[in-house]
């Protein structure tokens, strides 16, 4: 029998991680979304990757894929120097993120009830493998 603080821990949600194929234009999911969120609220291409821990390169090159995934970039932005340049979205990149998140959230409202019996039915951590006879 599990311990009582287990016992009374709240159980975790399921989630739902929504992935867009744009064929051919390629894949729109969470970690592109975030990190277009990340830019907008940070200014920068290089803030953004620091907060989420990935290189300067990576994030570079994922903003490199997302403007070449549209037809207008979603992100503009302005060499370094003196100033020291920074980046934002483009109307375009507010409106892209705006129509990821709707998607996201009606899909989780959608699945919500089959959400919650598959997080029932799912086994607690510490269990470990049964045999079945």
């Amino acid at each position: 029998m599990p311990p009582k603080s287990a016992q009374n821990a709240p159980k975790q949600a399921a989630l739902i991680s929504v992935r867009v194929d744009l064929a051919p234009a390629g894949r729109l999911g969470p970690g592109k979304v975030d990190l277009l969120e990340a830019i907008e609220d940070t200014g920068s291409i290089s803030g953004a990757g620091r907060a989420m821990k990935m290189s300067y390169r990576r994030a570079w090159l994922l903003v490199d894929e997302l403007n070449r995934m549209f037809r207008q970039p979603l992100v503009e932005a302005s060499p370094g120097g003196a100033n020291g340049g920074g980046a934002h979205l483009t109307p375009m990149g507010r409106e892209v993120v705006a129509h990821y998140r709707a998607i996201e959230s009606k899909a989780l409202k959608a699945a919500a009830l089959h959400l919650d019996a598959l997080q029932d039915a799912a086994a607690e951590p510490a269990a470990g493998p049964t045999a079945t006879p």
